[in-house]
């Protein structure tokens, strides 16, 4: 069964992250102010980035990594600026980085 993973631009500016099995039927609940505490405070809401999967665990974990981005991810994201997102991925932890390539890292400093 398809899955959808959605954003929601409510009145205040913020923004919203679902999944759903239905977007069209879950929209709707969303701006009769029936789809989360979060948008029935804060309508109308606007949809302005989905995604459409094969399966809906597929869309549900898309969802739950996108609520943990920042703000300026989702922008990104959403005005389709893949390589703003990309350098905004990149992991610029030092530790990290280091404990991953390990002597490569090393001989790069």
């Amino acid at each position: 069964m398809k899955g959808y993973t959605y954003i929601l631009k409510c009145a205040d500016d913020s923004y919203y992250t679902g999944s759903t099995k239905d977007l069209d039927r879950r929209l709707e609940q969303h701006r009769s102010g029936e789809g989360a505490k979060h948008t029935a405070s804060r309508l109308p809401v606007e949809l302005v980035y989905s995604e459409e999967y094969e399966r809906i665990d597929e869309a549900f974990n898309r969802e739950k990594q996108i609520q943990n981005w920042s703000i300026a991810k989702k922008d990104a994201l959403i005005n389709n600026q893949i390589q703003e997102l990309k350098e905004m991925s990149k992991c610029k932890n030092a530790t990290h980085y280091k404990n991953v390539l390990g002597d490569r890292a090393e001989s790069r400093s």
